[in-house]
């Protein structure tokens, strides 16, 4: 059994499983990773990674036809949605190609099965009902990952009520759709499906699409979104769905509505939940709430030995969450000395719709109720040279400072490219930057971050351009 005894072993080959097991290899330790479907997980496989492919296309066709604004023509723009779904694959392909080229290269043993707790320090692996291994190491790492949730009476068929995986890989795009859930996976959605020619609507129970963003920021994008024709209905719910004929009837119910939306398609966005299930934590300590696991500081559970990262300990259920879960949980055990805890108020949220959302830190709600007397800061991308040279002047940027110490406390941005510049707001707040810093910093000329350096500007009554 010599060979099935490491120093630790990751369940899971999602983003935040492979580089869990690829920290470790590099502090020497001894590493395996077990896999019961792709390396890279959803996130590669069926989410982050194969709808911004989806996305790049659609914004593609959006510019095709608005090429008369920059000086060009085209006739009979089309597209093939099987072209469109086909690039999208191969490229989750050659991302989890290249995770398993990673592992190899840092020598992490990986098993294709489902593993299964199996006592203390043991991890028996099994494929198609078959024993395959028992693994034995002295840290257990759990990185399962979650799934799609679903809602009683509208439970997903694969065929015309879809959860995520059916909408990335539709057979072609349906001229009618309705996305149920307004955050980031919804809004997404329902942008690529509009983009490329589907009528859409989203339903939202709360009272406000990307109800997690700053408030400012999710009614700019509701009026962007609904310019473009995207119907919106917040503060309402999906009452009942009906078959009718090739067609499906949504009533939808609260918000003055009532009526009933006929569409070709449903997508279910609403969440998701841990995969707690079938992987041995009825005999062990580790506590489960909300289809989530129980984790402290250090990720540990309940249970000596076992650990728990990413979207299987819940929110904010972001790759790159889990990806830095990983590393603390690994350096932590290997007693790295400077290791720190996540600060989940440094963590960026992006949605990959048009225009773009991006954000860091406390809302200006959230800071006011947690009792910081704040400056807030605006610029609008419409004094920026860079957007209006680009023909994307649709657009804000807004920061949020504790009004005595200076402290950035937050960042919203909503228009073109903001997933790529929000980077600097969250560097800013890893080093606990002040409004001195950020002021006396300069932003090169022209370009799309010059909206961040006027927002902090604006903060101060020092905005030049607004």
């Amino acid at each position: 059994m010599a060979e099935n005894s490491f120093d630790l072993i990751v369940l899971g080959g999602g983003p935040g499983g492979y580089v869990a097991a690829i920290r470790a290899a590099q502090l020497g330790m001894k590493a395996a990773l077990v896999e019961r479907d792709q390396l890279g997980g959803i996130c590669l496989n069926w989410g982050c990674i194969p709808t911004k492919a989806l996305l790049r296309s659609s914004e593609i066709y959006r510019l095709l036809h608005r090429l008369d604004e920059f000086g060009f023509s085209a006739k009979d723009i089309r597209f093939d949605a099987g072209k469109v779904v086909a690039r999208s694959r191969a490229v989750a392909k050659q991302l989890s190609n290249g995770v398993g080229y990673l592992l190899r290269k840092n020598k992490v043993t990986v098993l294709y099965g489902q593993g299964r707790l199996a006592g203390r320090g043991r991890l028996a692996v099994e494929k198609d009902g078959k024993a395959v291994s028992e693994l034995a190491a002295e840290h257990i790492v759990l990185a399962t990952g979650a799934r799609a949730r679903s809602l009683p009476g509208l439970e997903p068929d694969g065929e015309r009520v879809w959860t995520y995986k059916e909408a990335m890989v539709p057979a072609a795009i349906p001229k009618s759709l309705l996305v149920v859930g307004s955050g980031a996976i919804g809004i997404e959605f329902a942008s690529f499906y509009h983009d490329m020619g589907a009528e859409v609507t989203v339903v939202e129970m709360l009272d406000r699409v990307l109800p997690v963003e700053d408030e400012e920021i999710s009614a700019f994008a509701r009026k962007a979104f609904e310019k473009q024709g995207i119907k919106i209905h917040t503060g309402a719910t999906v009452a009942a769905l009906e078959r009718n004929g090739a067609n499906l009837t949504a009533r939808i119910d609260g918000a003055g509505q009532g009526a009933g939306v006929e569409v070709e398609r449903v997508i279910l966005a609403v969440g998701i939940v841990g995969n707690v299930e079938d992987i041995g934590l009825e005999s062990t300590a580790v506590k489960v709430e909300k289809a989530h696991v129980v984790v402290d500081k250090w990720l540990r559970t309940g249970e000596p030995g076992i650990y728990a990262i990413g979207d299987l300990v819940g929110p904010p259920w972001l790759a790159h969450k889990a990806s830095h879960e990983g590393v603390i949980c690994v350096e932590h055990i290997a007693g790295v000395n400077d290791v720190h805890p996540l600060d989940l108020h440094n963590i960026p949220a992006c949605t990959y719709c048009w225009p773009q959302i991006a954000s860091v830190g406390l809302t200006e709600k959230a800071a006011k109720e947690a009792g910081h007397e704040v400056k807030v800061g605006h610029f609008p991308f419409i004094g920026n040279g860079k957007a209006i040279a680009l023909g994307e002047p649709e657009g804000m940027v807004k920061t949020v400072f504790d009004g005595k110490t200076g402290e950035l406390l937050g960042a919203h941005m909503v228009g073109a490219e903001v997933t790529e510049l929000i980077q600097g707001y969250t560097i800013a707040k890893t080093l606990e930057t002040t409004e001195t810093e950020l002021i006396r910093s300069i932003f090169p000329h022209p370009t799309l971050s010059e909206t961040m350096h006027e927002a902090v500007l604006d903060a101060y009554g020092r905005a030049i351009h607004f």
